[in-house]
């Protein structure tokens, strides 16, 4: 079963740095592409980064390329997301989501994803 869990947001000021971390109860995510979305107030919920657990790819946003790197430690235990450099815009509720290998075609979209954590609240003051 998969039960994930987010957490690492918190407030930070413009320019500083959070990583959150994504997390599978009692359970590894090395089956797994894992994505990290984000919901902004007044906005739809857009991905931002995801990795594959079968080849370690990687994708990323536009919009936080270059800032923000993905990655998950040795035994796919946690999947992390470095945000570097942040700017308000980048305030939004995080959430993490897993869809198993070779469920999906884009790891980006959010509609590929069959399972969800819980959100965790990124504000950047400026």
């Amino acid at each position: 079963d998969v039960q994930l869990q987010a957490s690492g947001g918190g407030l930070v000021q413009a320019g500083g740095s959070l990583r959150l971390s994504c997390a599978n109860s009692g359970h590894t995510l090395d089956d797994y592409a894992v994505g990290w979305f984000r919901q902004a107030p007044g906005k739809e919920r857009e991905g931002v980064s995801c990795i594959s657990s079968s080849d370690g790819d990687t994708h990323y946003a536009d919009s936080v390329k270059g800032r923000f790197t993905i990655s998950a430690d040795n035994t796919w235990n946690t999947v992390y997301l470095q945000m570097n450099s942040l700017k308000p815009e980048d305030t939004a509720v995080y959430y993490c989501a897993a869809v198993a290998e070779g469920d999906y075609n884009n790891c980006i979209r959010e509609d590929e994803y069959d399972y969800w954590g819980q959100g965790t609240l990124v504000t950047v003051s400026s």
